[in-house]
């Protein structure tokens, strides 16, 4: 039986705690929570306390509570410690090591794994501050899930909705079960995948044929070998491969943001097709079609994700890209390697069925020169430039 320590945070979304613990529990795990402040204001402790069978603490300065346990055996006699739902404030108190009420005091004494699920605002998710505070506690080591997209209790839509209680259930299981020591152990790897969807107005967008199957398959085998694995997806109808903490965008702009948060990273892998242009005001209203000739889109340039690593302050030691040619394969992927600053550029011709297809055949672009790898499955790619990355690392 786990030993799961659920911090409530104060927000709308606390509800949903209360079904965390009932599952947790049918599910056989014991839990422990504590309410904070504001998450009093939406639940009770005793609706937690008769959920969890089990004590809810909720004061810092409880002088029964410090000389029975105290804070500090508290914060380390559980497997998981879990935020649930982690507000912006209480991400920002964690991110800056505060400790000034009983869940940040917890969170700062604890010798074991931390998880949150994030539940705000769909501004306050957006707001740089909070993507730096996420990027830190990524960081940090903390996993933080990325938040349902949907409508808010506040009337707006976007991404921030705490993630259902089922997946964080799953999530929570994932980070307790024992993960066999592999060749990337301790490492974490960045990669992206699928396309990205430019608006054109509410009901259109420029995109491409990408099916994120060749960058899931990648992921997994990451994940495979030991590592801890962030997974950037653009719009995609694919299972999280076991393992992998997945972060969903719809555009190139969201996805350079993701991948700015996941850092730092040992090695990053680019095989998203993001859109290399993006209107540059998408219409509020549906474009209707009459007579008259369609006005020309003004298109502007999106930001180059790879390029940017490669000058970032935190660009991960292995730079991996991905290039998708339709002729001149190798001249074009040799070029791209330069021109982005990737160490390596693997390129294939996508002229067949490659997008979308179930097999791959890539060239490996790297300072040495390149080689061709024959067709294979791409689970089998994966898995070959897998066991490359990790070599390269230990390197």
């Amino acid at each position: 039986m786990s030993r799961i320590l659920l911090i409530v945070g104060g927000g709308i979304a606390a509800y949903k705690s209360c079904e965390l613990v009932r599952e947790l529990r049918r599910r056989g795990h014991r839990v422990r929570c504590v309410l904070t402040e504001g998450g009093a204001h939406f639940v009770t402790a005793m609706t937690l306390a008769a959920l969890s069978e089990d004590k809810v603490y909720t004061d810092l300065w409880d002088l029964k509570d410090e000389a029975e346990m105290g804070h500090i055996q508290l914060s380390r006699e559980a497997d998981l410690v879990v935020v649930a739902p982690a507000t912006a404030d209480l991400l920002a108190r964690m991110a800056a090591g505060l400790a000034n009420d009983l869940a940040t005091t917890l969170l700062l004494a604890t010798d074991k794994p931390v998880l949150a699920a994030p539940a705000m605002n769909v501004r306050m998710w957006l707001h740089a501050a909070t993507q730096r505070n996420v990027a830190q506690l990524r960081g940090d080591g903390v996993t933080v899930m990325a938040p349902d997209e949907g409508a808010m209790a506040c009337g707006e839509f976007g991404p921030g909705r705490l993630p259902e209680p089922l997946a964080i259930a799953d999530r929570i299981e994932r980070a307790l079960a024992p993960r066999a020591a592999g060749v990337l152990a301790g490492r974490h790897v960045l990669v992206t995948a699928g396309p990205t969807h430019e608006p054109i107005d509410p009901v259109r967008y420029i995109a491409n044929r990408s099916s994120g199957k060749q960058g899931f398959a990648i992921a997994a085998a990451l994940a495979e070998l030991g590592a801890r694995v962030t997974l950037v997806a653009g719009p995609v109808a694919l299972a999280t491969p076991a393992g992998v903490d997945r972060v969903d965008v719809e555009t190139a702009a969201e996805m350079a943001a993701a991948v700015g948060a996941a850092l730092p990273a040992d090695a990053a892998v680019m095989v998203a097709a993001v859109a290399d242009w993006r209107v540059e005001q998408a219409a509020a209203q549906k474009l209707k079609k009459d007579a008259a000739a369609p006005a020309p889109l003004a298109l502007v340039a999106n930001p180059d994700i790879l390029a940017g690593l490669s000058t970032d302050p935190r660009r991960p030691r292995l730079l991996v890209g991905f290039a998708a040619e339709t002729e001149q394969v190798v001249a074009h992927a040799t070029a791209k390697r330069a021109r982005k600053g990737a160490d390596w550029i693997v390129a294939n011709d996508v002229s067949g069925d490659v997008m979308g297809g179930d097999a791959n055949a890539v060239q490996l672009v790297t300072a040495q020169g390149f080689e061709t790898w024959e067709r294979l499955p791409k689970a089998a790619v994966a898995a070959r430039l897998a066991e490359r990355i990790a070599a390269a690392l230990a390197g």
